[in-house]
């Protein structure tokens, strides 16, 4: 049995926020190695072919993510396989002076249960101004350490796509809610049109480029107790 493996992944608020109320179940990151345009891809697991010292070819280890038409050509999903965990990286605070002081080490006399609970330890997702803490220094998600992160996924499946070949189901499961006054009708050219135009929006809002219509890993997940 494969062992389950846990990374950090990055998320914005509006994204966290998605992701509590239970809105948000799949997220798409672009691939680094960018297949064909008319690649047929699959992801599985695979064996790496390694050269030794002698130069000859031994079977690698056993590697999941994607490989396409050549039948070669590979590259490793950096999310890891259905049953591995994502940890969430947000922007976050702890009114902790060992903590700010760095290098963001838990400090042994501070309880996590209680740190949530009197706002020792808090989340600028959830809605707080810098101006309401004593002293408002919000951490950067990139730096936020495992031991503070709240919010833990499992994933349950992982494909590649091109980025517009979204369907709107997915679109939704991205965390994307059409205005009530346009999900009431939907048959409307209005809600049709809203979701592509969101997502779109979405994607341009961190720096990803619509119209290279890249490849990506769409990472299916549900959360679970950290």
């Amino acid at each position: 049995m494969p062992e389950i493996k846990e990374r950090p992944i990055l998320f914005s608020a509006p994204m966290v926020r998605a992701i509590l109320e239970g809105r948000k179940t799949v997220t798409r990151r672009v691939m680094k190695l960018q297949p064909d345009a008319d690649a047929t891809i699959t992801v599985e697991s695979y064996n790496v072919a390694v050269t030794n010292r002698r130069g000859y070819q031994e079977a690698g280890p056993e590697i999941f993510g994607a490989w396409w038409r050549d039948g070669e050509s590979g590259c490793k999903c950096p999310y890891g396989q259905p049953g591995d965990r994502l940890w969430v990286r947000e922007t976050w605070y702890c009114d902790h002076f060992e903590v700010m002081r760095g290098p963001y080490l838990k400090p042994d006399d501070l309880d996590i249960r209680e740190a949530l609970e009197d706002g020792t330890l808090v989340y600028a997702a959830d809605g707080l101004s810098s101006y309401e803490q004593e002293q408002p220094t919000w951490k950067p998600s990139i730096h936020m350490p495992r031991w503070a992160s709240r919010i833990l996924l499992e994933i349950t499946d992982v494909r590649v796509e091109r980025l517009q070949d979204i369907s709107r189901a997915d679109i939704r499961a991205e965390g994307l809610q059409c205005p009530p006054e346009l999900a009431s009708d939907d048959v409307s050219p209005n809600y049709r049109d809203w979701y592509p135009a969101a997502w779109r929006e979405l994607w341009e809002s961190t720096g990803g480029d619509w119209n290279a219509n890249p490849w990506v890993w769409v990472v299916e997940f549900k959360r679970v107790t950290p």
